[in-house]
């Protein structure tokens, strides 16, 4: 009973972590059809921004906060210098140009999308001084990893929101291959930046314990810790929110409609651009916290960001997303708990060697058996 309870625990744990994951794999199929393979990277960096933030906090071996990189400050003042002068040529003299010159003039410079971004930046640096404020006094210490966990998903937000807009938009209407090949170099391009010196660097790294992790209670012999409770207990308060927000909220029903048809969302007055956005944005945010609780539970996991142990837990989340039916919100969260709990009990009474192959095998079946996934609905599409 012990090690069924242990086994049982683990695998919720983990299981609801490749749940929040699947989650952003299944909304951005839902919507538009393609599989975005540069979100396990994402992940990635929800759990490397955690890091690097609760060291600008404090959370050191001297408890001295580390400071912002120059780089950093340089790229946030040349963004919001440039970013309202764009708005403003927007506003004036593009107009006046394209009513002299025609359509070779474009329509706009990206000016908002860069003040959005600057705006958005600024926010979340001050939010990592509010980390340190935290830090600093011993009554809110404990709620120093709240406010690391919103930055973590802030930063991947703004992130998944550069990516769409930058790489994604441009593709839209072009053939899905050349949107699948654009996430994959995405993806290669988030591993490989995330190694230089200046970033996260090439060395494994211990995350910080943001707070004791006392078993809270023991039952049949297992304890049950703190990090365990708050991980799992905050990963399905997320999924349970992101389910209120998709079925009962009018930006959940514009997603629905966008999900089923774009042309036709657009023309009932639904800004299809928003809601594409806002989807990359929530699910890089889900990702994120993916991320913290993540090396919340296993502080000596964080490997360099290309590192091949990310790559297999990203595939896992999306092995959790086609079998629980990829673009089915609830068969994401579903799968994800199965694939956790598979894969724990596979190491836990067969053979631990194979944990890996336990997780794929399911795959090859469910494709057999149930293409659709556990949860997904078959379609039939007419030539």
């Amino acid at each position: 009973m012990t090690k069924f309870l242990q086994t049982l625990m683990d695998g919720i744990s983990i299981g609801s972590l490749y749940a929040l994951i699947a989650l952003g794999y299944t909304m951005v199929y839902g919507i538009l059809r393609f599989i975005n393979f540069a979100h396990s990277d994402i992940f990635v960096l929800g759990a490397w921004l955690s890091f690097s933030v609760a060291l600008c906090a404090g959370w050191t071996a001297s408890g001295a906060p580390l400071l912002f990189p120059t780089w950093l400050w340089t790229v946030l003042i040349v963004v919001s210098v440039l970013g309202p002068l764009l708005y403003v040529v927007e506003r004036t003299a593009l107009p006046a140009l394209r009513s002299s010159l025609g359509p070779r003039v474009p329509h706009a410079l990206a000016g908002g999308f860069v003040v959005t971004a600057a705006v958005w930046a600024w926010v979340l640096v001050g939010l990592v001084f509010l980390a340190r404020a935290t830090t600093a006094s011993a009554s809110f210490r404990p709620l120093t990893g709240v406010v690391i966990l919103v930055i973590a998903m802030g930063g991947c937000g703004l992130a998944g929101y550069l990516i769409e807009r930058l790489a994604y938009k441009p593709l839209r209407a072009a053939p899905r291959l050349n949107v699948l090949i654009t996430a994959i170099g995405i993806s290669l391009f988030l591993q490989n930046s995330g190694q230089l010196k200046f970033l996260f660097g090439t060395q494994p790294q211990k995350m910080p314990e943001l707070m004791e992790n006392k078993p809270l209670a023991v039952v049949a012999g297992v304890a049950i810790n703190r990090v365990d409770v708050i991980g799992a207990g905050t990963a399905v308060a997320l999924m349970f929110a992101l389910e209120w927000l998709v079925f009962h909220t009018r930006l959940g029903r514009a997603m629905q409609a966008v999900s089923y048809n774009t042309r036709v969302a657009s023309l009932m007055g639904i800004d299809v651009d928003r809601v594409i956005s806002f989807t990359f944005v929530l699910g890089s945010a889900l990702a994120a916290a993916a991320g913290f609780l993540f090396v919340m539970k296993l502080p000596g996991a964080l490997r360099q960001p290309a590192d091949t142990g990310w790559v297999l837990l990203g595939l896992k989340a999306f092995v959790a997303a086609v079998v629980g039916g990829i673009g089915n919100i609830r068969g994401a969260m579903l799968g994800g708990l199965f694939i956790g709990l598979l894969e724990y009990f596979g190491v836990a009474y067969l053979r631990p060697e194979l944990r890996d192959v336990y997780v794929f095998v399911l795959l090859i079946i469910v494709l057999l058996v149930r293409p659709s996934g556990l949860l997904g609905k078959a379609t039939v599409e007419k030539v």
